[in-house]
């Protein structure tokens, strides 16, 4: 049972802080990469390893993170994941190479995968199951609100400060969660002395790394290229070994019988479907607003507030719904309305006014809020106390890596489809390689060339592109939520129907 403390809603203040700054961290980068490549002299190799490196970290530790967390105590984890994120965001912001940046990104994501497990894990142990709801709605309002907020925040320090200061900006965040988690936030940890799961730990980290890493290049180098082959079949050869691993030792990092919970997985599925469908937007709206439409970077992630004000509002009405009607019924509205607003999304023209584009962008957060905070509840609602950080670090993993494949996946798309239609005829053959490479490239040869042809080509060709990558989230999650209509319990299982499926999971 959960330890409700007085001080759970200062705590819930406390992680707030935490997964903001985490949110922050992960849209404010973007806006700051040309500068890096003027003021460190960051190749665009590098520039792409000052993002990934980052995400490589962050996706292969998050599961041994969150088993530790409940081994070791998840808030001095907490405390200790702050301290890394805090330290390399000072590290970053004086740096003067590309190669000590990539070191820092390497740590603060280190510091973000030790956080982001043990921070929601700590939600069930502190709230009792009638509050939980209400507290993870708030939990996925600030860690939406970050979004937005990255390009906003960034645009006005870049324009007023160094490029440092947009890592900066993490350091009083960061204090002010230190001081925070360590008055406001109780200890918890797993009870029972198991021994640390080391080599389920090292097959998970080798096997994600992997995944991620050819998921990574995939796009780059193209699917059939020998080095995505390669990492991705050594991906499938240690996960696997992970797999049959936890199935047989005593003492797993992850109880993989969590799949067997039809709770836990469906809020699994419904929380990755809906992850990956915001990567579609987030993917290729920014591109929108400011290659097609001019905006800077600050202006673009003002137009991404409305999604922030629908995904507040949608999770905000979450919880209350879930109390009445339990959780079936308003994570299939959050996904069908997802899914129709992503279909009116596909609509956009290259002449399609601010408003047209500002109402399915809300629709997009309103369906997302709607959907996520639901599913993640049943998911919590779903770990035992003392597995929860190992529990959470497996959805969590999960999210990642569907974000992490649908970005490929859709850059796929997106790439070949403006490829095929902008129109480069006449144009000498590297001025024509760099225009059919992004839009961000034609518009740039489009400028240098004075070619207004070109240019409006470019911007036609990428808003067909972005439509049909909308369409296929429409579709991912149209089909996601006939699934969860179908099979998403709406409440938990009766005691003595989980007692008889806890005998059925241990025989």
């Amino acid at each position: 049972m959960p330890q409700v403390d007085n001080r759970r809603w200062w705590a819930l203040g406390a992680l707030m802080i935490c997964l903001l700054t985490l949110g922050l961290d992960g849209t404010i980068l973007n806006v700051a990469l040309p500068t890096l490549a003027t003021q460190i002299g960051a190749s665009t190799s590098a520039l792409q390893w000052i993002l990934d490196a980052y995400i490589l970290v962050f996706a292969g530790l998050l599961l041994p993170m969150g088993a530790l967390g409940d081994r070791i105590g998840r808030k001095k984890l907490l405390l200790i994941g702050l301290a890394f994120f805090l330290v390399a965001s000072v590290g970053a912001a004086y740096v003067t190479g590309a190669g000590e940046l990539i070191a820092a990104r390497a740590l603060m994501g280190l510091g973000s995968a030790i956080m982001t497990p043990v921070a929601l894990a700590i939600l069930p142990v502190i709230f009792p199951p009638a509050e939980r709801g209400r507290a993870i709605s708030i939990m996925a309002a600030a860690m939406g609100a970050g979004v937005p907020l990255g390009p906003i925040v960034g645009g006005w320090l870049l324009d007023h400060f160094w490029w440092g200061s947009i890592f900066l900006v993490n350091v009083p965040v960061a204090i002010v969660g230190l001081i925070a988690a360590a008055f406001f936030i109780p200890e918890s940890r797993d009870p029972s002395s198991r021994p640390v799961d080391i080599l389920g730990g090292l097959l998970s980290v080798a096997g994600l790394v992997s995944l991620v890493y050819g998921v990574i290049e995939a796009p780059r180098r193209g699917w059939g290229d020998s080095v995505v082959l390669v990492a991705l079949g050594v991906a499938v050869v240690l996960l696997g070994a992970f797999g049959i691993w936890e199935s047989r030792y005593r003492y797993p990092m992850i109880d993989l019988g969590l799949f067997r919970r039809p709770r836990f997985l469906w809020g699994t599925v419904a929380a990755t479907i809906g992850t990956f469908g915001l990567f579609g937007l987030l993917f290729t709206l920014p591109q929108f607003f400011q290659a097609v439409q001019g905006n800077d970077a600050f202006h673009t992630g003002l137009r991404l507030l409305p999604m922030m004000g629908g995904l507040v509002v949608g999770a905000g009405g979450a919880d209350r719904i879930v109390k009445a009607i339990g959780t079936r019924i308003p994570v299939t509205a959050g996904l069908v309305v997802l899914t129709a607003a992503l279909g009116l999304g596909a609509t956009t023209t290259v002449d399609s006014g601010y408003g047209l584009i500002a109402t399915w962008v809300a629709l997009v957060g309103f369906g997302i809020g709607l959907a996520l905070a639901p599913s993640m509840d049943a998911v919590l609602g779903e770990l035992p106390a003392a597995q929860s950080g190992s529990g959470t670090a497996l959805t969590m993993t999960l999210r990642q890596i569907g974000g992490a494949l649908g970005v490929a996946l859709l850059g796929s798309v997106l790439a070949s489809s403006f490829r095929d239609r902008v129109d480069v005829s006449g144009l000498p053959g590297p001025a024509a390689t760099a225009a059919t490479d992004s839009v961000s490239g034609a518009v740039a040869v489009a400028g240098r060339l004075h070619d207004g042809a070109l240019a409006a080509s470019a911007h036609v060709a990428y808003v067909h592109a972005m439509d049909l990558v909308l369409v296929v989230c429409a579709v991912l999650t149209g089909l996601g939520a006939v699934l969860i209509a179908i099979a998403l319990p709406a409440r938990p299982a009766p005691p003595a129907a989980e007692s008889e499926h806890e005998l059925a999971r241990v025989a």
